[in-house]
C-alpha cells in the first residue's frame, strides 16, 4: 500500500465510527448489544428491546412493534427470512450466513456457504458480516487462517462502526503484537461506543502503565455518555424482566 493510501486507510479507521441507527419507534439510538435489539423479518426493520418488551406487555397475541403482523413461528419466520434474502436484504442475507455457520434450522454446517453469505451481506452494507468473516479467517473457519485477511475484514467492520470488531483489533490483532498504544486506540474508541471489555482493557493498561491516568478518565467519560445516549425507562424495564433477552449494556 503506497504512503498517502495508508495515511487516507489510517484515518478512515481511526475517526469517530458512525453510530448505530435509531429504533424506528421510540428513536433513541439503537444498542451495540445483540440483546439489546431484534431483527423483524416480516418488515425488516431493527427495533430496540424497550419497544419489543412493551409492546409484548400491552398485547395478548405478541405482534411485531412496527407492522403489527403477529409474530410468526419460527418455521414461518425463516420462510420470511428466505423472501427477504431473495430481496437482498442485507440482514437477512447475513442471519442465513449464521444459520448456516451454526447448522441451525434445518440447514447443513457449511462454513464456506456462511462466509459466502457474509460477503454478499458486506457489500450490502452488513459491517457485522465483515467482523463474522474476520473470525473466520481468524480462527479457520470455511476458509484457510491467515490473520492479515482477519485484521482487513475487522478493519472494514471498525470503519462501519460494529464495535465488537474493535475491540478485536485492539486484543487479537494490535496487542498481541505488541503494538500497545495503537490498542490502546481501538479500546478507547469501543469504551465510548459502550464496549465494557474494552473499558476493562483501557484500565489494565492504565494499571500496566500502558495509558495514562487522562486515558483511563476520557475512556470512563466517553463510555458513560453513550450508556446515557441509549438509556430509556422502558429499555431499563425489559432488562429487569428478563436480563438474558433484553440486556441492551
Amino acid at each position: 500500500m503506497c504512503q498517502p493510501c495508508k495515511d487516507k486507510h489510517e484515518e478512515a479507521l481511526f475517526k469517530q465510527p458512525p453510530q448505530d441507527g435509531e429504533c424506528p419507534i421510540c428513536f433513541l439510538t439503537l444498542p451495540s448489544l445483540l440483546t439489546g435489539r431484534k431483527y423483524q423479518t416480516c418488515c425488516g426493520k431493527i427495533i430496540c428491546s424497550g419497544c419489543i418488551h412493551a409492546v409484548n406487555k400491552m398485547d395478548n397475541d405478541a405482534k411485531c412493534p412496527f407492522c403489527r403482523v403477529p409474530t410468526p413461528d419460527e418455521d414461518e419466520s425463516i420462510e420470511r427470512a428466505k423472501k427477504r434474502v431473495e430481496m437482498d436484504d442485507a440482514e437477512a442475507i447475513r442471519s442465513f450466513g449464521c444459520f448456516y455457520a451454526e447448522g441451525i434450522y434445518g440447514l447443513p454446517q457449511n462454513y464456506e456457504k456462511a462466509v459466502e453469505l457474509w460477503h454478499r451481506a458486506g457489500k450490502l452494507g452488513s459491517v457485522e458480516s465483515y467482523h463474522n468473516i474476520g473470525n473466520a479467517y481468524y480462527f479457520g473457519r470455511g476458509v484457510e487462517r491467515d490473520e492479515k485477511k482477519a485484521k482487513h475484514y475487522y478493519e472494514l467492520a471498525a470503519i462501519g462502526g460494529y464495535v465488537s470488531a474493535r475491540y478485536n483489533l485492539g486484543i487479537v490483532v494490535e496487542e498481541n503484537s505488541g503494538k500497545m498504544r495503537i490498542a490502546l486506540n481501538h479500546h478507547m474508541i469501543a469504551a465510548g461506543c459502550g464496549h465494557d471489555k474494552s473499558l476493562e482493557v483501557i484500565r489494565e493498561f492504565y494499571m500496566n502503565g500502558h495509558a495514562t491516568k487522562d486515558d483511563y478518565a476520557k475512556a470512563l467519560r466517553a463510555h458513560q455518555k453513550y450508556i446515557d445516549g441509549i438509556k430509556s425507562a422502558q429499555r431499563d424495564e425489559a432488562a429487569a424482566y428478563d436480563n438474558d433477552e433484553y440486556r441492551y449494556r
